[in-house]
């Protein structure tokens, strides 16, 4: 029996192990254009990224493969972000000295464009301030997760996973 890995054993997985599995973006790439990124590592029977990707920028040779991208032929359209049933799916794209995240969001309240929020890494601790660019709040009867876009500083890209909104 194989040895469970350390990030399956705490919960979430770190950017250094994530780019163990799979390649990271180049600068280049992550500064042209947004790009999908999955943090996708267990081999579970999975595929509507693949399915929904309009350039099949998204390779799986099985369903239960882990979704790697091909990040010359994604455009960051994000329909992989707004599809995964398990939130697996991030936008990075660099601006600067900014990046531009785009995540699933499934905390309330439901952050406002242009409001600033505290941004989380993957225990939900804060590690600073970022602006919301976008909000899609999607069919909450079809119990359709919201998808934001915070601008974060760049140095900040591979630790921001979630935002907290804190008003008042």
């Amino acid at each position: 029996m194989s040895e469970v890995p350390p990030y399956l054993q705490r919960g979430y997985i770190t950017p250094e192990e994530l780019f163990g599995i799979i390649p990271k973006p180049s600068e280049e790439r992550l500064r042209a254009r947004p790009v999908a990124v999955p943090e996708c590592p267990q081999e579970i029977p999975c595929a509507p990224c693949r399915e929904v990707c309009p350039t099949n920028a998204i390779s799986m040779p099985t369903p239960n493969d882990i979704p790697i991208v091909d990040y010359e032929k994604c455009i960051g359209c994000s329909l992989c972000v707004q599809i995964c049933p398990g939130l697996a799916f991030f936008m990075v794209h660099y601006v600067g000295d900014k990046a531009r995240i785009t995540m699933p969001h499934e905390l309330l309240p439901l952050p406002e464009k242009g409001e600033e929020v505290v941004l989380l890494n993957r225990l939900g601790e804060p590690v600073g301030k970022g602006r919301v660019l976008t909000v899609v709040p999607r069919e909450k009867t079809k119990g359709d997760t919201p998808i934001i876009t915070v601008e974060v500083p760049v140095e900040l890209a591979w630790d921001v996973r979630a935002v907290k909104v804190v008003r008042g």
